[in-house]
């Protein structure tokens, strides 16, 4: 599916261009830049892949469209662009799941550090644990003794098999010691649905879902998954200072171009988005969205890469999840 983001910013007026020389000066070529997201529209990645893509235009004046190619995990929008031609007009807005799969399936059609060449951390977002009022448990530890009171008879549900939310509670098993049941779903509507009606008692969720369920009592918050507390929630506790050392799987969105691209065309895109990613109403846009603007030098995000991809790879092992 694609979308043009803004036609505003290319128009002419008796023959005449209305753009700015300095953007005009700063575009790639006058050829359409398409940002892949290998998932639905109206996701969190989607639309942050469309908050940038339209700032992009904005300064550069040159057309750039949003294309959602969902299916395989992700797998099919990433092989799409690892395969494109490197020359800075097409695009992958990926999250953690790009090398989450690298344990999920028995091969991928793309390697995650070397068919592609990091640009920018765009944002975060905090995932966090939740249960169902029911569940006696008021914190981290509670929730522990009572799993290990009573192996495999708590449940938990994901929005599917490999998904962050899966790989989380998986995380928090194997680090504390429990034995919880996966329910596993099909999308995050029937999850968050069963969790609120009882029908499951535990999930992680990102936090701004979850937020308004906790307001209403509906669920219990008892801790968020990151490395440091998020400014959403600045009094709920992390996971590791309720003694679940080391803990970190909040969500990471990056955006990335095909391997060979050169280092001139990754420093334009880079520039130009820390620029944009600094500005109050992005932040602010973000925020809504339950996202945290991150930024910084394309190296950043090829090292949280290269970090994450045996991390999530060690789990997936040690939790006894077999690849497709």
């Amino acid at each position: 599916m694609r979308s043009i983001i803004n036609r505003r910013s290319v128009l002419l007026a008796g023959g005449c261009s209305l753009i700015a020389p300095a953007a005009r000066a700063q575009r790639l070529s006058e050829r359409t830049i398409t940002i892949v997201v290998p998932f639905t529209p109206g996701t969190g990645i989607d639309i942050l892949a469309r908050l940038l893509g339209e700032e992009i235009q904005k300064r550069w004046g040159q057309s750039v469209i949003v294309e959602n190619k969902p299916g395989a995990s992700g797998n099919i929008g990433t092989q799409q662009v690892a395969r494109a031609e490197p020359d800075g007009h097409t695009l992958l807005m990926t999250a953690n799941t790009f090398v989450m799969n690298a344990g999920l399936f028995k091969s991928l059609p793309y390697d995650p550090q070397k068919s592609f060449a990091p640009i920018i951390e765009a944002a975060t977002g905090s995932l966090a644990l939740v249960v169902h009022p029911a569940l006696a448990a008021t914190s981290v530890q509670a929730l522990v003794e009572d799993a290990k009171a009573r192996p495999d008879q708590i449940n938990y549900a994901s929005p599917g098999r490999g998904t962050p939310q899966h790989l989380a509670m998986e995380l928090l098993k194997l680090t504390a010691g429990i034995q919880l049941r996966h329910v596993p779903y099909s999308g995050s509507a029937g999850a968050v649905r069963d969790l609120v009606g009882g029908h499951v008692s535990a999930m992680f969720l990102p936090l701004h879902t979850a937020l308004p369920l906790i307001a209403d009592k509906q669920l219990r918050l008892l801790a968020v998954g990151g490395a440091g507390r998020t400014a959403l929630a600045p009094d709920v506790r992390t996971l590791s200072e309720q003694g679940v050392s080391g803990f970190d799987v909040d969500l990471w969105y990056g955006l990335l171009a095909p391997a060979g691209t050169s280092a001139e065309i990754i420093a334009r895109y880079n520039q130009a988005l820390n620029d944009i990613l600094m500005q109050p109403s992005i932040r602010g846009a973000l925020t809504k969205q339950g996202l945290q603007a991150r930024g910084g030098p394309s190296g950043q995000l090829a090292d949280l890469i290269a970090k994450d991809q045996p991390r999530w790879l060690k789990v997936v092992r040690d939790a006894g999840i077999a690849p497709e």
